[in-house]
Order: structure tokens, then C-alpha cells, then sequence
């Protein structure tokens, strides 16, 4: 195969790199396993993170040592899990830079966030004849809600258009922010093209116009210093299964006058703070929007994920993550009839493309066989794809464990597909 020689992978090897790779590895046991004979090359963190061993071992400490229910029992266990529940929540704070730990609501996930902002915020602040603004590279979890939001309230959902690069046109989202809008619910990083929003530059202009902001930060939070003080969104939101944490927890930062004057998502134990056959008070936030009983475990491995990632400085990982990104983007540059989605002059550690006369899901198929994880398919971002007129695209996704030698695996076995392929 001819083409294999002529890849442009081996002269990146004599660049510099301080980022210490085997060390990193050996924090994340998966990485060791094999499949179909090969060892697992995972290149789809854009979807989940693998857990290190740390967030692993705080799952377990938590159900082995101190399993009891939170802000319930005034017995030690109960205290003792109680303990660990709040410090995870001043750990998010911290992560967020939010003011306080009342503007961190624990929630399932990014999508729970923005279904919580939608029903408790949107239902009593926006009505007939106003508008919600989403941008056109939106995940399906920052559209649907608003669908179905816009549907119930009489409301109107505009779409802020993009460019062929990937990137918002600034002159349309001026043009759209107006005196009806009131939310702009917009993606930090897109999960499809790896394009980095300027979120204040966004914030500023809703401001002026009345509006008030919501930052989809799934994919951002893992790859980017968030500083919600420094964006000034009034909302955002994480998913705690992207930042190396467990599935099934997230957050939710909103300001602390917006939470006061919202009304509960849910209702039930925890979230009162009196009931009688008369009338129920409710509590304060967050606790006014976390009925029920928390997933305890989910948030102290949120917690612990924090404090692994704050092992490493920020700048650290986004220059490992863009060196993988740029080796990646040479490599599959030079593949004949392969088109890479996305060229955003801004971009997060997200990879997607096409190559003529291969579905998507026959190069993930190709490269599943080789032991090679990534992303085929719409990605949940299907108005997206209609707007690039591809049925799909292969993704991959970068990681702070993913290697250089990991790229050039990846880069080789899609020039095998080409050529299996024949295109």
C-alpha cells in the first residue's frame, strides 16, 4: 500500500513534547485491555472519558465505607457521606469559578441542566411572540428541549446560522439577538467540529438586548479553563462522564438571583423546607432543585474526577490535546478523497470527517477490527449534517491520555480503508 509510506507521520516524532504520556496512561486500567486482538485505542472522548483510577476508587471507598443516605441522618455514617457530598460541591464551584456553592445544582447530566433551565426559567419568563436563540451546530440535548419548549409557551426557536469553516456568522447572530429574544442557549465547543464559541463576546451582545445566556459546556469543560465569572453566562452546564467522572451526574451553574426567583424542576424530599395538608415552603438553591435522593456516589466521583484533571496544568493538556489534533489533521490531510469537517480557526481536540465512497460506519467498522474506537454516525447534531449536506462523519476525539503513536494508528488504518475500499 503506497499510500501508507507516504503519510506525513514520522517527522512529527522530533518534536518536542513535555507531556508525560506512560504516566498519564497508567492512571486509566481500560487502556490496557485489547481488543480483537489489538490494544484498545480509544478515540472517542467527545462521547465519554475513560475514568482514571482515582475516580474508580472513590466510587468504591463511598459504597464500601460510607454508604448512607445525605442531609438526613445525624448518625456518623450519615454525616460522613454528608461530608463528601458538599465537598464535591465546592469542588465543581471551584472548577466553575462560580461565586458560591448555592449556584451549583447537581443534576444527571448537560441535557437535565438545560431540560431544568427550559422548564423552570423559560416557563415563567417567556411567552407568545418571544424568542429563543440556538445556534446551528447545536447538540440535539440543546435543541429538542427548546422544541419542545417553544411548542408549549407559543414561542418562537431561531437558529443562528454557520459558515462552511464551522464557525457562527457574527453579522446573522447581531442580526437575531433583538428585544424579543430572551435566551440564547448556545454550545461552548461543538462535539461534531471541535469549535471553540467566543461565549463572552455572545454574553455581551445578549446582555445588551435583555437576553440572558445558557453555555452547553460538555465538551468544553474537559479540554478548556471555564470561568463562568469571567464569561458571564447566566447559565452552564457539564456532564460529569466527559470530564473523566462518572456517568449519570453533572451540574447546572446559575447565578444566584436567577435560582432564587425560579420555581422547582422536580418536587418531593430534600428540596422543601416545610410541608403541611395547607402549603409547602420550599428550600433554598441548589437544594430547592435536587429532590429526592442525589446519586451521593456520582457526585463524590464528580469530585474526585476534579481533583485528577487539577493534577495537571490546563495549558498542559490543551497543548498535548492540539499537538494530537494537528498530527491527526496532516495525517488524514494527505489521504486522498478524505475531507475534514470542520476548520474552524478555533478548535478543541474534535476531528470529524468524510471519505468519498465509505459510510461512515464501514470506516468505524474497519477500524473497530484493528482495535480502534471512534464515533460514526450523525454524532446528535443532525440539523448540523443537513447544513454540511453529509449523511454523517467519522469522529475522533481527543483525550489527555491518547498518544501520538494512537494518531498514527488511526491515520494508518483509515488509509487501509481507502484502499480496502477502493475509492
Amino acid at each position: 500500500m503506497d499510500l501508507l509510506k507516504s503519510l506525513p507521520l514520522e517527522h512529527a516524532e522530533s518534536q518536542p513534547t513535555d507531556w508525560a504520556e506512560e504516566a498519564v496512561r497508567a492512571d486509566f486500567p481500560i487502556l490496557a485491555t485489547h481488543y480483537n486482538g489489538q490494544q484498545l485505542v480509544y478515540l472517542d472522548s467527545a462521547s465519554t472519558t475513560q475514568k482514571p483510577q482515582s475516580v474508580i476508587d472513590a466510587l468504591v471507598a463511598y459504597y464500601w465505607s460510607s454508604n448512607a443516605n445525605v442531609h438526613r441522618g445525624i448518625y456518623r455514617l450519615s454525616l460522613e457521606a454528608t461530608r463528601h457530598f458538599d465537598a464535591a460541591r465546592l469542588k465543581v464551584m471551584s472548577f466553575l469559578n462560580a461565586r458560591e456553592a448555592g449556584e451549583i445544582v447537581f443534576v444527571r447530566g448537560s441535557t437535565e441542566g438545560i431540560n431544568l433551565v427550559a422548564d423552570s426559567f423559560g416557563r415563567h419568563r417567556v411567552g407568545p411572540g418571544d424568542e429563543i436563540l440556538v445556534s446551528a451546530m447545536e447538540h440535539h440535548a440543546n435543541i429538542v428541549p427548546w422544541q419542545v419548549f417553544c411548542e408549549r409557551q407559543g414561542a418562537k426557536l431561531q437558529v443562528a446560522p454557520i459558515d462552511d469553516q464551522g464557525e457562527l456568522i457574527w453579522d446573522e447572530l447581531n442580526r437575531l439577538i433583538t428585544d424579543r429574544t430572551k435566551l440564547v442557549a448556545v454550545v461552548h465547543v461543538s462535539n461534531t467540529l471541535g469549535t471553540i464559541n467566543p461565549i463572552r463576546k455572545i454574553v455581551d451582545l445578549a446582555h445588551q438586548r435583555g437576553a440572558v445566556v445558557l453555555v452547553d459546556g460538555a465538551q468544553a469543560a474537559p479540554h478548556l479553563k471555564i470561568d463562568v465569572q469571567s464569561l458571564g453566562c447566566d447559565f452552564y452546564v457539564i456532564s460529569g462522564h466527559k470530564v473523566y467522572g462518572p456517568t449519570g451526574i453533572g451540574a447546572l451553574y446559575g447565578k444566584r438571583a436567577l435560582l432564587e426567583a425560579m420555581p422547582p424542576y422536580q418536587t418531593g424530599g430534600d428540596m422543601i423546607r416545610s410541608v403541611s395538608w395547607d402549603r409547602t415552603t420550599y428550600n433554598s438553591p441548589p437544594q430547592k432543585f435536587e429532590a429526592g435522593t442525589p446519586d451521593i456516589a456520582g457526585a463524590i466521583g464528580l469530585g474526585a474526577a476534579i481533583d485528577y484533571l487539577r493534577k495537571f496544568p490546563v495549558e498542559a493538556i490543551a497543548g498535548h490535546e492540539h499537538d494530537l489534533l494537528v498530527r491527526a489533521t496532516d495525517g488524514l490531510s494527505s489521504i486522498p478523497g478524505l475531507r475534514i469537517v470542520g476548520q474552524a480557526a478555533d478548535k478543541a481536540a474534535v476531528l470529524s470527517f468524510v471519505l468519498d465512497g465509505v459510510h461512515p460506519h464501514d470506516i468505524g467498522t474497519v477500524l473497530d477490527q484493528r482495535g480502534i474506537a471512534v464515533r460514526s454516525g450523525h454524532h446528535c447534531t443532525q440539523p448540523l449534517m443537513d447544513r454540511l449536506g453529509v449523511p454523517g462523519t467519522t469522529r475522533m476525539s481527543f483525550g489527555l491520555y491518547n498518544t501520538r503513536a494512537e494518531v498514527d494508528a488511526a491515520v494508518r488504518a483509515v488509509a487501509e480503508v481507502k484502499e480496502l475500499f477502493r475509492c
